[in-house]
């Protein structure tokens, strides 16, 4: 008996080892292919051992002063409310810490040795996390970064593809903007995060390889249509003119500041809020030429069932990328891509079908925004 109880207690001992151990890499592919695509061709693959649930996972995001944070933290709720999700949940955790980085990296800390199974993160700087993945593997704690991601290949990325969003918008400048020149106007996103620094360099790529003959004025909309809205405002007072404009979120902010200033209609590109489709159809006729194109708030429920995989013991991509939702001129059409009847604020495109996972406004703003 007491023989058999050392076996036993060593055999967890060896299971406990190996879990902290954090995940192994194996072959591909994923039982979930569809959902969970790999990034890349070498993109590799993580397994941990299976955890038996139901599961405690946590939310920590930082920033939360736009629409998009807002919704997300909306979505997350709603997606661990589903029935199928909830039974596997012995508790799901949301808070949101600002713009400060060691405070979110606090929250995580607290969050491993509070004993949480998985911790999904929209990180707030996307090179500060390193020694917290190290503490998350050696706690066997599955930690998973999405939108805002992670410059790591030893946690899981779930996104989509930022710089390529930056690539599109610059494409589109380049070709609708005439003569291959001009002034434009960059409105860039949160400082700090990986988000604003790739789309940026996606953009600026593009127009440098155009060979065209541009000049960019930047400022900072913080992806919240008020910031935006008078950023904008500033930059026309003093520039009078621009022949063109990317606008990282907060576009319909954006379009209104043009609007107000009596600014002829430019080539936009810009997210895919809904009140900023509802304009680019509106004003299509008098010049509005837009690109809208993003991916919507649902990138967290994605982040969450990819955690609940990991923890089950599936096989999972290291980096998962998943697709953008985009509508170019002249193809705004109302119930589509845009919906006339819903708020300006809702993020349009907001589901991923590949991954079962495709929330009606009204179920996300049926949730709250307050931690939990």
């Amino acid at each position: 008996m007491f023989e058999s109880m050392l076996v036993a207690a060593a055999s967890l001992a060896i299971s406990a080892a190996a879990y902290a151990a954090g995940p192994e890499i194996v072959k591909g592919p994923s039982k979930d292919a569809e959902c969970f695509k790999p990034l890349a061709a070498e993109t590799k693959f993580f397994q941990w051992p299976k955890k038996e649930g139901p599961y405690r996972i946590a939310l920590a995001n930082g920033f939360i002063g736009n629409t998009w944070r807002i919704q997300m933290i909306q979505t997350a709720k709603a997606y661990a409310a589903l029935p199928e999700v909830k039974a596997k949940l012995k508790e799901f955790k949301v808070v949101s810490t600002g713009d400060d980085v060691a405070a979110q990296i606090a929250a995580v800390d607290n969050f491993i040795n509070s004993g949480y199974d998985a911790i999904v993160v929209n990180a707030q700087n996307p090179t500060a996390f390193k020694p917290v993945i190290k503490r998350a593997n050696a706690a066997g704690v599955v930690l998973v970064a999405f939108d805002n991601t992670l410059d790591t290949d030893e946690a899981i990325n779930v996104n989509v593809d930022q710089k390529g969003l930056g690539e599109l918008w610059g494409n589109w400048l380049v070709k609708n903007v005439p003569d291959n020149k001009g002034k434009l106007l960059e409105v860039r996103g949160v400082t700090g995060t990986s988000v604003d620094r790739d789309r940026h360099e996606g953009i600026q790529e593009v127009l440098k390889k155009s060979g065209g003959n541009w000049e960019t004025v930047e400022v900072v909309g913080r992806w919240d249509d008020g910031t935006a809205q008078k950023v904008v405002a500033d930059a026309i007072a003093v520039h009078k003119k621009f022949d063109g404009v990317s606008v990282q979120g907060g576009s319909t902010g954006t379009i209104r500041a043009m609007i107000d200033a009596k600014h002829p209609f430019v080539p936009v590109g810009g997210e895919t809020e809904n009140g900023f489709r509802k304009l680019c159809a509106e004003y299509s006729k008098d010049g509005l030429k837009c690109t809208s194109a993003g991916t919507g708030p649902a990138q967290v429920a994605v982040a969450i069932k990819t955690a609940i995989a990991a923890l089950e013991g599936e096989v999972v991509p290291q980096s998962i990328t998943l697709p953008l939702s985009i509508v170019e001129d002249p193809n705004f059409k109302d119930g589509e891509s845009y919906y006339s009847k819903e708020t300006d604020n809702f993020f349009v495109g907001n589901s991923f079908p590949t991954c079962g996972i495709n929330f009606s406004a009204q179920e996300i703003m049926g949730q709250t925004k307050a931690d939990q």
